[in-house]
């Protein structure tokens, strides 16, 4: 999805809580419904793939104090810089991507297999010239956080809840190496149950 579907900025954000976090489309009229996590960790709080909204600090201090922003995907920069810069805080990169780092005018610290201070791990899900994306999983919680290959548009492809990104040129299946009861996607409404059976049954239609 492209960040420059704006909408009339009249609607009002959706705003997910569960148990570790919470997930927000800032403009769900958008047609990209661009979607961002926060992770409740033993570090604090990672903003994850974030868009600005009103009350979003209110929203995060309720969780704790925040310890990061992390960008899994070099499209998803988003406004990582100014909700860093709100909480004094790094921005984080995968230290092999490239795109992402050469998107912000920031510099990004580079992370590499795990998220500081954390249970989350950090995986290479795609990485060419054109797209660089990771993936973060929480196994002990069956989380899994998706940022773009797949998600629960209907521009995805697909006929379930969840889809292939349309843009993805493969199916993305080291995400079989998982099984998530959660799935927490970019673009979307996110997945919080039964996930696994989801995500299995769309890539075995591949």
């Amino acid at each position: 999805m492209t960040e420059d579907d704006t909408a009339d900025g009249t609607e009002k954000p959706e705003i997910t809580t569960w148990d570790g976090g919470l997930s927000w489309i800032a403009h769900p009229d958008e047609r990209g419904q661009r979607t961002s996590h926060a992770l409740q960790t033993e570090s604090g709080v990672w903003v994850i793939d974030p868009v600005d909204m009103d009350g979003l600090d209110d929203q995060l201090a309720a969780l704790g104090d925040v310890a990061g922003v992390l960008v899994l995907l070099d499209r998803h920069t988003r406004d990582a810089e100014a909700v860093a810069d709100r909480h004094n805080v790094d921005i984080h990169v995968p230290e092999w991507m490239t795109l992402a780092r050469s998107k912000l005018e920031s510099p990004a610290e580079p992370v590499g297999e795990t998220l500081p201070g954390t249970k989350y791990t950090i995986h290479q899900l795609i990485a060419t010239d054109e797209w660089e994306e990771a993936v973060l999983v929480d196994d002990a919680e069956q989380t899994l956080v998706v940022p773009e290959a797949v998600g629960t548009l209907p521009a995805f492809e697909g006929e379930r809840q969840l889809g292939i990104h349309p843009g993805v040129d493969d199916p993305p299946m080291a995400l079989l190496d998982w099984e998530p009861n959660r799935i927490l996607v970019g673009h979307g409404q996110s997945i919080h149950s039964d996930a696994d059976s989801e995500l299995r049954t769309v890539l075995d239609d591949k």
